[in-house]
């Protein structure tokens, strides 16, 4: 059974930084491809970034050249480092992986950007 915990939300102001971690526990395999998504209320929960186990990376227009994913296979763990953060990046923060057709998830971390 494989369990994703994420951490380092958190309140922070515009223009700050924040750094998120997910760590997989269990069978999970470096060749799953592990993402992070969000979901703001009100809306639907949506892709932020991918990497692959190869370590192809794919982002969310909004997020492009601020946000960056990567990941420490030996660690099991995938991190999203958040920069130039706004408002509009406020949301709950989900940790995925995916593998062979099957999706995990983590409990979320609340991200908040105040001006």
């Amino acid at each position: 059974q494989v369990q994703l915990v994420e951490s380092g939300g958190g309140l922070v102001q515009v223009g700050g930084s924040l750094r998120l971690s997910c760590v997989a526990s269990g069978s999970i395999f470096s060749t799953a491809v592990r993402g992070w998504y969000r979901q703001a209320p009100g809306k639907q929960r949506a892709l932020v970034a991918s990497i692959t186990g190869g370590g192809v990376t794919n982002y969310a227009d909004s997020v492009k050249g601020r946000f960056t994913i990567s990941r420490d296979n030996a660690k099991n763990t995938v991190y999203l480092q958040m920069n130039s953060l706004k408002p509009e990046d406020t949301a709950v923060y989900y940790c995925n992986a995916q593998r062979g057709g099957v999706n995990w998830w983590g409990q979320g971390t609340q991200v908040t950007v105040s001006s």
